[in-house]
């Protein structure tokens, strides 16, 4: 993959300017211009691993975040003009590229969040598995869908909505950023790329790679900018949309500026999931997948399994397994191969988490594995195990972003849906059960957006994604995702 030069500011001066009134007249675009952000504050991506100073990136100042909406809006007309086939094509050029530059885009991501290597690699090639997936489906997805009505035709089209802001997260740097956005430019629409700050690289990187598969520069642009520029964004007339993956303050700071300006937002938040398992469940099997579960990508994932919710029968017999399945993850280097947990993303987020960790014990729970720091270089917290964990303690009712296992008893079936539904969260859950009968209908009852009967919660292109409660709203992903930010429109056709 070759990297392109950027354009300067002053080339992009040079482009023609956009009448952003509306039509009665009055001014909808926002004066980013007069916005003026501090040169002296960059951002700082620091390897988690040694806790050195990888890169510093200037944020871009009010008159670049104002090219940048202005490319935005003509790039779109841009897109939205090409036919499924065209974009499609560019997706999969993308997806090549992904698998041909795993390694390469792999290093990177463990080098600015810490992901171990193995796991790195495998987020870039199911970047990928998206791509190829929307470049097939999508046009179809999209079509024209024929109404019976007392027209003589109708029917419902769907059609982008321009320029759309992304806000994403540091965990999974690539994943994010493509599941939004392969969907989101396959639909014409185009993308101003939010990043977190310490994953700077990474959000460059996905700006290459779409150039090199094809896409116009600014079809896919990365803006540096800080928290306030962020809503000055989304208050222009030129973005028509936004979706955030984050924090549920975030996510709720979005959707009121986004609601009082009319513009829609999917919203991925946090979660608190459970992982049930019933007295009949396969316990070896369950222990397995829910030490995978828990300690994939460090800890640091929205779905992964936190709360894990037991029959009393089989308490004690889980709970010893799972704790022999931590207590043999691999701690190290995120570089080596041989590595199942490397470090958090930040000292600040490993710091978090302990303190959680010392609250829940100060509450009652006991470690039965980890509850530490690690002593060396590097953002390094022990896989943790929590017994003894009761609703009302931080470690059932607060979500810990880190390698921190909560385990809490329940009578039988029904109280154990009863405790995982004793959440302010709803973004997944797991339930592991011998009776597939009952697992379905256990599935049917928990308040959240998916659930997966023996089988660890995960984000598929075909399936749907997202949360209710605090935990969002909308969904990305299979024909949903790809109609987040379309219009549906009514066309009534008579002689």
């Amino acid at each position: 993959m070759t990297r392109r030069r950027r354009p300067g500011i002053g080339e992009e001066a040079t482009s023609g300017r956009r009448d952003h009134r509306s039509t009665d007249g009055r001014e909808t675009r926002c004066h980013v211009l007069s916005h003026q952000i501090p040169s002296a504050m960059p951002l700082v991506s620091v390897n988690p691993t040694t806790e050195q100073e990888i890169e510093r990136h200037p944020l871009h100042t009010g008159r670049e975040v104002e090219h940048r909406l202005d490319r935005a809006a003509s790039a779109f007309e841009v897109n939205r003009s090409r036919s499924f086939g065209e974009r499609a094509a560019r997706l999969e050029r993308a997806a090549d590229l992904l698998e041909d530059n795993a390694p390469a885009l792999g290093a990177l991501m463990t080098e600015e969040m810490g992901k171990p290597l193995t796991q790195a690699q495998a987020e870039a090639e199911k970047c990928a598995w998206v791509c190829r997936y929307y470049a097939e489906h999508g046009a179809d997805f999209l079509a024209d869908r024929a109404v019976e009505t007392a027209a003589r035709k109708s029917y419902v089209a769907h059609e982008p909505l321009g320029p759309i802001l992304a806000v994403m997260p540091w965990n999974f740097p690539f994943w994010q950023a493509f599941r939004f956005g392969a969907p989101t430019l396959m639909a014409g629409n185009v993308v101003l790329l939010k990043h977190a700050p310490n994953v700077t690289g990474c959000a460059e990187a996905i700006a290459d790679l779409l150039r090199e598969a094809g896409f116009a520069d600014h079809e896919l642009q990365v803006l540096r900018v800080d928290e306030e520029t962020v809503g000055t964004v989304l208050d222009d007339q030129r973005v028509r949309g936004a979706t955030l993956t984050g924090s549920v303050p975030a996510g709720a700071a979005v959707a009121r500026q986004a609601a009082a300006q009319i513009k829609p937002t999917v919203l991925e938040l946090g979660g608190s999931d459970p992982f049930i398992v019933c007295a009949d469940a396969d316990l070896e099997k369950a222990a397995s997948v829910g030490c995978t579960a828990r300690m994939q990508n460090n800890g640091q994932s929205c779905i992964a399994a936190k709360r894990f919710i037991v029959e009393r029968a089989v308490l004690d017999d889980f709970q010893e397994r799972l704790v022999e399945n931590v207590e043999a993850l691999t701690v190290g280097p995120p570089t080596d191969r041989e590595t199942d947990v490397g470090p958090m993303a930040r000292a600040d987020l490993r710091d978090t988490v302990h303190d959680q960790v010392e609250r829940a014990i100060g509450a009652g729970a006991v470690a039965v594995a980890g509850g530490h720091t690690l002593e060396r270089d590097g953002f390094f917290y022990a896989p943790t195990v929590l017994a003894d964990v009761d609703p009302g303690t931080v470690a059932f009712d607060e979500e810990i972003f880190g390698p921190v296992a909560s385990v809490i008893a329940a009578d039988d079936a029904e109280h154990a849906v009863a405790l995982a539904n004793d959440t302010r969260f709803g973004l997944g859950g797991s339930i592991f059960t011998e009776d597939l009968e009952k697992g379905e209908r256990m599935a049917r009852s928990l308040e959240v957006g998916c659930v997966f009967v023996n089988e660890m919660t995960k984000s598929d292109p075909r399936v749907p994604f997202g949360g209710i409660k605090d935990s969002g709203y909308g969904r990305e992903l299979s024909h949903h995702g790809i109609r987040a930010f379309v219009n549906a429109k009514t066309v009534w056709v008579e002689e």
